[in-house]
C-alpha cells in the first residue's frame, strides 16, 4: 500500500515510522509512506501557510492555496482512487470497521491539519472523508495519521508474523480482547487460569470468548448494544453474569 501524508512536520511522521511491526513492513516494501509539506507550495519568502480567520476569533486557519497544492501533489503520487482523508475532530470515529474499509484501497492520502484546521473550501473540493480518533483535541493531525497508518498496515497480508493476530485482536468481532498470560505460572501470588495450562483448544476458545464478552459487558457495554452478540456469546455472557452473582472472581473484573 502507498500512503501519502500531507503535513507541516514531515520529520515527525518519518521518524515515527521506523519502529516495530510498521517499521519492518516498510523495510520489506509492504507499505510505502511519503510526505508532502505545504510549505513547499507557498509563494512568499516566509513560506506562510496560515492566516487569521474571517469573522474573527482565536487561532489561525491553514491557507487554501498551499494546502490544496500539497494535497494535489500527494494525490498525484498515490494510486488511482486513493481516498483523501482529513484527520479532523469533526470526522467519523476511527473504528476497526473503518480500518478494514481503508485496507481495500491500494493507497491513501492522509491530510494532517494544524491550528484551527483547513479552510472549508479545501475540504469541500479535495477531501473524501474526515476521520477522528475520538472526542478530544490534539495539536495536529500527525498522531492520528500515524494511528491510521499503523492500524491499516496490521491488516495487510504479510505484515504480521502470524496472520491469526489480526483476526483475534480487540474489536475485530465487536468485543474487547480477553486477558493474556505468559510465564511464570505464578506471579506475586496470582496464578495463570488452569484452563490455559491444560492445552485443550476447545475449552481455551470458550474461556477466551467468555472473558472477552464479560470484559466488554463491564467496560464497553455500548459495543454490545451496537453490534449485538452471537448466540454462543450471549449464552456465555449469561454464564458470566451468573458467576458474577455468585461472587466468583474473573480476570475481567
Amino acid at each position: 500500500m502507498q500512503i501519502e501524508v500531507v503535513t507541516l512536520f514531515p520529520d515527525m511522521v518519518r521518524h515515527a515510522l521506523g519502529f516495530g511491526v510498521l517499521g519492518r513492513a516498510i523495510e520489506r516494501g509492504l507499505v510505502r509512506v511519503g510526505t508532502e509539506d505545504p510549505r513547499e507550495h507557498t509563494q512568499d519568502v516566509h513560506r506562510t501557510v496560515d492566516d487569521r480567520p474571517y469573522g474573527g476569533g482565536p487561532g489561525m486557519v491553514l491557507k487554501p492555496g498551499p494546502m490544496a497544492a500539497a494535497i494535489d501533489a500527494a494525490a498525484a503520487r498515490a494510486p488511482r482512487g486513493a481516498p483523501r482523508v482529513y484527520l479532523s475532530a469533526q470526522g467519523e470515529r476511527l473504528e476497526q470497521r473503518l480500518v478494514a474499509e481503508l485496507t481495500a484501497f491500494e493507497g491513501l492520502v492522509l491530510v494532517a491539519g494544524r491550528y484551527e484546521g483547513l479552510d472549508e473550501r479545501v475540504i469541500a473540493s479535495r477531501i473524501d472523508r474526515e476521520v477522528s480518533l475520538g472526542d478530544f483535541v490534539l495539536s495536529g493531525g500527525e498522531l492520528p495519521a500515524l494511528a491510521v497508518i499503523d492500524a491499516v498496515a496490521r491488516l495487510l497480508p504479510g505484515v504480521l508474523g502470524d496472520e491469526r493476530s489480526s483476526v483475534e485482536e480487540s474489536f475485530v468481532e465487536g468485543l474487547l480482547d480477553w486477558p493474556h498470560y505468559t510465564r511464570p505460572v505464578e506471579f506475586e501470588g496470582h496464578t495463570v487460569p488452569g484452563v490455559l495450562q491444560q492445552g485443550h483448544h476447545a475449552d481455551i476458545r470458550r474461556w477466551r470468548l467468555k472473558q472477552a464478552v464479560g470484559r466488554t459487558w463491564r467496560r464497553r457495554p455500548d459495543l454490545i448494544a451496537r453490534g449485538g452478540l452471537s448466540r454462543e456469546a450471549s449464552a456465555l455472557l449469561n454464564e458470566y453474569l451468573e458467576e458474577v452473582r455468585h461472587g466468583q472472581h474473573h480476570p475481567a473484573d
